[in-house]
This record gives structure tokens, C-alpha cells and sequence, in this order.
């Protein structure tokens, strides 16, 4: 019998493996993205990738009973560094950088998500311009590709105010500490489609420069 193929053997770590979607030879931010989802509307435990191994890990059990609304995860080969962080400075001028991490996303579809570890196609319609401990971590919000309810929205305002206020509510709360009060965390701005691709386009030129050509 002949010998597996690599692709057999090894899984491609989700961050660094994976295009940034299905088709992403061209230049620019496509249209259709890939979101690597690793909390669910149903989870109280936070998970998130180790980027060491690729596998899902405990972060964290959620701090309150506010549950994420909507799958949740990143979208593979960015990451949130300098040119992320001068895109919310402009905003908020005490933002001192970006998270380190790959470009959040939520994903909103008709049917809720029931588990993690998997990947999605999707689109993106805006995003919250978020600062928590005085680094970007900006969280695009999307709709699954050819869902049969939002599959067709192509801007934020075209969805129901409540469901963007959930996710606002979600990211306010999830860090919040009830016992001394304090709050890392703050919404500075929630922005359209065209921010949103934005955002995209300077994770993804901070993760080619990080990772694919890397200054000497």
C-alpha cells in the first residue's frame, strides 16, 4: 500500500494553514472569508486556538452569564499589530498598539452554530472598534455565506439594531469584574463594510510582514 500523502497526516494549523479564503490568490480582501470559529452561542467556557500546537484550549470560563450571541472566532493569516492598531488610534488616540492576535470575527446565521473547531465561509458587513487595556482588538462581524436569512446583507445597517446591540453588550460584559468593578474594555465605534475590509486588509499586511517577510 502506498504511503499517505503529507495532507493526510498533518493538519494545517488554523491560523497559519489556512487561506484567508476560499479564494484568496488575488489582491486585496476577498469577498468570501474563512472564519475559524472556536466559541459557540451555547459555550461558558472560553476557548481559544494555542498558537503554539493549533488545537483548541481553555482560556478561560466565561467571567459572567453573558453567553456570545453568535459563533465566534478569527479569520486565518492575520494578525493585530501595528498597522491594526494605528487604524484605531485614529479613534482612540490612547490605543498603544494591537493584541498580537489573529483578527477576531463573529458570524451571525439563522441557524445558531452548535460546535467549534470547524471553519466557515462568510462575509463581512462591519465591526466594533474595540480597545481593551489599551490594545486594538477590533471584532468584524459577518453572515454566513448563503445563509437563507442573512446570506444577502452586505452592510451592518441592513441587520436589526438588537442583534449588533447583543454583540456590544456581550464584549462589554465578558471581561467585566463585578467584585472590584473594573472594566478593561470599551466600544469606541461600530463601523460599516467598508471599515470593516479595512481592518481586514491591515491584519492581513501585519501578518505578511510578521510572518511571510519578516524584516531583517
Amino acid at each position: 500500500m502506498a504511503a499517505p500523502k503529507k495532507f493526510d497526516v498533518y493538519r494545517p494549523h488554523p491560523w497559519h494553514g489556512v487561506p484567508v479564503g476560499p479564494n484568496a490568490e488575488g489582491p486585496g480582501v476577498p469577498e468570501i472569508l474563512y472564519a475559524y470559529i472556536e466559541i459557540t452561542p451555547f459555550s461558558t467556557i472560553k476557548y481559544e486556538v494555542d498558537k503554539a500546537t493549533g488545537y483548541l484550549k481553555v482560556d478561560r470560563p466565561q467571567r459572567s452569564n453573558s453567553l456570545p450571541p453568535y459563533a465566534y472566532g478569527f479569520i486565518p493569516r492575520t494578525w493585530c499589530t501595528s498597522r491594526v492598531a494605528a487604524l484605531a488610534r485614529a479613534t482612540v488616540p490612547t490605543c498603544e498598539k494591537g493584541d498580537n492576535d489573529p483578527l477576531d470575527i463573529c458570524v451571525l446565521s439563522e441557524r445558531p452554530i452548535d460546535r467549534s473547531d470547524l471553519l466557515l465561509g462568510c462575509r463581512a458587513v462591519g465591526g466594533l472598534l474595540m480597545v481593551d487595556n489599551g490594545e486594538a482588538d477590533d471584532k468584524i462581524i459577518a453572515v454566513l455565506d448563503r445563509d437563507p436569512v442573512w446570506g444577502d446583507v452586505r452592510e451592518l445597517h441592513q441587520l436589526p439594531p438588537a442583534l449588533v446591540d447583543r454583540l456590544r453588550h456581550y464584549f462589554l460584559t465578558y471581561k467585566f469584574d463585578p467584585a472590584s468593578g473594573t472594566q478593561p474594555v470599551s466600544i469606541d465605534a461600530v463601523y460599516g463594510a467598508q471599515r470593516a475590509r479595512e481592518v481586514i486588509a491591515a491584519a492581513m499586511a501585519d501578518y505578511s510582514e510578521g510572518f511571510e517577510n519578516p524584516r531583517a
